[in-house]
């Protein structure tokens, strides 16, 4: 899913930060991951941007059905895979939204005009890859995070939002992008919410 962060920071104080640092800080805002030591979280982040690099050697095919709707913006989405049906939805507002963004902001350098599109076709194309494909397993391998050791033994554990920066890192190598698409997704996310006037006060509350 090709998501839009709550990130509440400016462009500027995202774009300081390097991909990695800025995983880490992703993996870190996941309830799931609140008390996980800081290592541990960029060693994932780490792991996972370089397995979603490493597919891109042998890119996936382009989603065979496509679905062009709006409302991303408000879902906080750019793009979406689901499985049943077997579809990619883009959200063309959000994709537009961000292609000003980027132009606004002076990133055309790192996001050439009409990346976007393509990095979130990218992006839910290993979403389905993941689903479907051993890929899955692999990366469970790649994070070394263990669910269970029994002696030899040993069974791989399931690392949420590890998907997700794959994803991501993956669609920022086959598209060509200098930066991840992650951090176009929280910049359109604190350029959302800062546009989004406080609803109006009722009589009761003037």
């Amino acid at each position: 899913m090709s998501t839009l962060t709550e990130a509440a920071e400016s462009a500027a104080d995202l774009a300081a930060v390097d991909d990695l640092a800025y995983g880490a800080r992703f993996l870190a805002s996941l309830p799931l991951h609140a008390h996980r030591d800081p290592a541990v979280l960029r060693r994932w982040a780490e792991a996972a941007d370089r397995f979603g690099a490493d597919l891109a050697r042998t890119p996936a095919p382009a989603p065979a059905h496509v679905v062009e709707s709006t409302g991303g913006l408000e879902r906080g989405l750019l793009a979406r895979y689901t499985s049943r049906p077997q579809a990619v939805e883009l959200y063309t507002d959000a994709i537009a939204a961000a292609e000003r963004l980027v132009a606004r902001l002076g990133w055309r350098a790192w996001f050439p005009a009409g990346s976007v599109r393509a990095a979130a076709l990218a992006h839910e194309a290993v979403h389905e890859r993941l689903h479907h494909g051993p890929e899955r397993a692999a990366l469970k391998q790649a994070l070394g995070h263990t669910a269970l050791r029994l002696g030899r033994l040993r069974v791989p554990a399931h690392v949420a939002g590890a998907e997700e920066l794959a994803a991501h890192a993956y669609a920022r190598t086959v598209c060509g992008l200098g930066r991840s698409p992650l951090l176009l997704s929280a910049a359109l996310a604190a350029s959302y919410t800062a546009e989004v006037p406080a609803p109006a006060a009722s009589a009761r509350e003037k």
